[in-house]
């Protein structure tokens, strides 16, 4: 399905935006059948080859839908945004420019637009106030002839069907020429404006923003979704670092690098306090401190095997697999207090130490393994991608698989040598403080 939108409407209810609503712009938007869904990257990348081959006056900007759920988790803008702050226009445009033809040999940006790009053009009138004093005219006297000559003056109303007319006397649209010939009455006599003030066409800034009380602009970028998203950041500062920057001039990357930061940060506040809980919970049931500590070692090992399964499918990290890795905290020792609470219950039955390992272990075995694969099975159709925004679903559950696994299966191994260990450690202290 193609939606395409040439010039301006403004009596549409679908162009409510300011561009479809400009006469120099057209929108064009494109649908894919569902069975080409998954190869959108391919389309992309194929648009953008033509899209090189059109003239240079011609901008064109890119931008693909997200879904429902990325919008909601992430952002509807740009994901790479690069923020420079300063105080004047002009050195603010030249360090745009700079980084924009910086950036656009990474290879992992595409798409690479400006907050000034798109400037307005306008004909600037600036009065000289010398020579209005020179001929006794005031400014303001001067503003208004322009205004009336240009947007008509009031020149009385009249009755229509009832109802009171304004009539209003304007010139036609006159070209540049013809405004510098307008003739503006100067006390008794009558001159041209182009003698009263200069006249120029500027291109004005699309919009001057501010952040934290300083003047900001921005470059907008689309990511290449092939490579990871730190590796793009790492190696854009790494090119942006070239610009020479006056001072009091500042040049930040912000849009979903900036929310990833935040959210590493509160994630890894998430994970600290997750273990610590975790602990507090296994101190008070085990009534030691030793033996918390051995269930913990379940958690390095199910880190491991995440990063391990990300590594063999070719996948990058992201704020979901580290949800998942949170998660995993709590599913992962499940396998590790099964296999410690039975060797409890043996040796407080009067079994030796080394019997109580074997046996827990061959009677434990079967239990963990069904609570493992049991999990594993549940999330593995979070992994194969169906329905939308499965990609943004799936490094969830491929972190909680690839964890689960490798707990599973060093538990098995380690956690009765690491309990051997720990407890033969704790003996010979107990040993060393009664002597």
């Amino acid at each position: 399905m193609i939606f395409s939108q040439a010039g301006g409407d403004n009596n549409s209810s679908i162009a409510q935006s300011t561009i479809t609503k400009n006469d120099n712009y057209a929108r064009l938007k494109i649908i894919l059948k569902k069975e080409y869904s998954k190869t959108s990257d391919q389309s992309i990348n194929l648009v953008q080859q033509y899209l090189k081959t059109l003239p240079a006056d011609i901008k064109v900007t890119l931008t693909r839908e997200e879904s429902a759920l990325q919008t909601t988790l992430g952002t509807n803008t740009a994901p790479f945004v690069v923020e420079i702050k300063g105080k004047e226009y002009s050195e603010m445009e030249r360090i745009l420019t700079e980084a924009k033809s910086v950036l656009q040999a990474n290879s992992g940006l595409y798409n690479i637009s400006t907050s000034l790009d798109e400037g307005t053009p306008e004909v600037e009138i600036v009065i000289d106030r010398f020579k209005t004093s020179y001929f006794n005219v005031t400014v303001d006297n001067v503003i208004n002839q322009i205004k009336s000559y240009l947007t008509g003056a009031a020149a009385g109303s009249f009755e229509k069907d009832g109802e009171m007319k304004d009539i209003t006397v304007k010139l036609d649209d006159i070209s540049l020429k013809q405004l510098q010939d307008l003739m503006i009455t100067a006390g008794t006599v009558k001159l041209p404006l182009s003698e009263l003030a200069n006249i120029k066409t500027v291109v004005t800034p699309r919009e001057i923003t501010r952040s934290g009380q300083s003047r900001t602009c921005y470059l907008y970028a689309m990511v290449n979704k092939s490579k990871p998203f730190d590796r793009i950041v790492k190696d854009s500062e790494a090119s942006l670092r070239n610009i020479s920057l006056p001072a009091d001039y500042k040049i930040d990357i912000t849009g979903e690098e900036l929310k990833r930061k935040e959210t590493m940060s509160n994630l890894s506040f998430a994970l600290i306090l997750s273990v610590i809980l975790v602990f507090m919970v296994l101190a008070a049931e085990f009534e030691s401190i030793i033996q918390p500590f051995v269930i913990l070692l379940t958690m390095p090992f199910a880190a491991v095997g995440t990063i391990l399964t990300f590594l063999v499918f070719g996948k990058s990290l992201n704020m979901m697999a580290y949800i998942g890795i949170i998660m995993l905290c709590g599913i992962a020792v499940s396998n590790a207090i099964i296999l410690i609470d039975r060797i409890n219950q043996l040796r407080e039955s009067g079994l030796g130490k080394k019997d109580s390992i074997i046996t827990a272990g061959s009677q434990r075995i079967r239990p963990i393994l069904m609570t493992s694969l049991t999990t594993i099975f549940a999330l593995v159709p979070l992994t194969i991608g169906i329905g939308e925004s499965a990609s943004l679903r799936s490094p969830m559950a491929l972190a909680v698989i690839g964890g689960m696994v490798s707990s599973t299966l060093l538990t098995l191994v380690v956690i009765p040598c690491a309990y051997w260990v720990f407890d033969s450690l704790s003996s010979w202290m107990r040993t060393k403080l009664t002597i």
